[in-house]
């Protein structure tokens, strides 16, 4: 049975997640708190204190807390599962794929996927929605040894990460992500339902298993009114580089 201060924490989230409150907003205190939730003010203290954890709001002594974040962020341990971090905001993960097709490796295919030039690849074009609504495309170039697999699953697979997964045991263990914008194009417009020439959040990707056989290669565009990327570090972890644009 889940506790009373960790259903009140996870109801705190959805509201924060729905922006009920929202970045930069104060929480009610915990005495509007704990009367709202009909609890006392220690229920409702560990509660905030699982959110301050998180990182989801801060507070300094004598003043309300302050929301400093949304799971709307996502960080780059979810970047590999779009589906996962939906399900953490309680929205629906949506797929449906556009064209799928086998093409020779290019010279960049073969680099990323580590594979001869003209090995035939599995190119896929996805579309992916948050309760049916699309907010990003996948064109994902799958290595030669998983594309069967891949190309077996249905059109509307909303994880193929996880399908991949129950179907091969194919775990995506490592990725390197690289993120910038880019204007919108024609197809990428009409797919995603935005003018054309509005920006996008791109992230190219090559991921990997254990072993570090590389699975597959993907340029991603986001709506950025849908999805942002945020990066949790500190002084003794800090994965994050910087680098010039290409």
């Amino acid at each position: 049975m889940t506790a009373r201060h960790e259903a009140i924490a996870e109801e705190l989230r959805h509201a924060i997640d729905r922006e009920e409150y929202t970045v930069g907003s104060q929480l009610p205190s915990e005495s509007e708190l704990a009367a709202h939730y009909g609890v006392s003010r220690g229920t409702v203290r560990q509660a905030v204190a699982a959110l301050t954890a998180e990182g989801l709001i801060g507070s300094r002594q004598g003043a309300r807390r302050v929301v400093l974040a949304s799971r709307r962020s996502q960080s780059f341990a979810e970047l590999r599962s779009f589906a996962q971090w939906a399900r953490t905001m309680g929205r629906e993960a949506t797929g449906h794929v556009v064209s799928q097709e086998y093409h020779p490796a290019t010279s960049e295919d073969a680099v990323r996927l580590q594979l001869a030039v003209g090995t035939p690849v599995l190119h896929v074009l996805r579309v992916r929605g948050l309760d049916g609504e699309p907010v990003l495309l996948e064109r994902t170039v799958y290595a030669e040894w998983i594309s069967p697999a891949v190309e077996a699953i249905e059109p509307d697979c909303p994880s193929v990460t996880q399908r991949l997964y129950d179907d091969t045991g194919l775990v995506f263990a490592y990725g390197e992500h690289i993120i910038d914008a880019v204007a919108c194009g024609a197809l990428d417009a009409e797919l995603l339902g935005v003018r054309r020439t509005s920006p996008l959040l791109r992230v190219r990707r090559v991921t990997t298993t254990r072993e570090g056989r590389p699975v597959e290669w993907s340029d991603d565009r986001y709506r950025p009114d849908a999805v942002s990327f945020s990066v949790h570090n500190s002084i003794g972890n800090n994965p994050l580089a910087r680098k010039t644009a290409e």
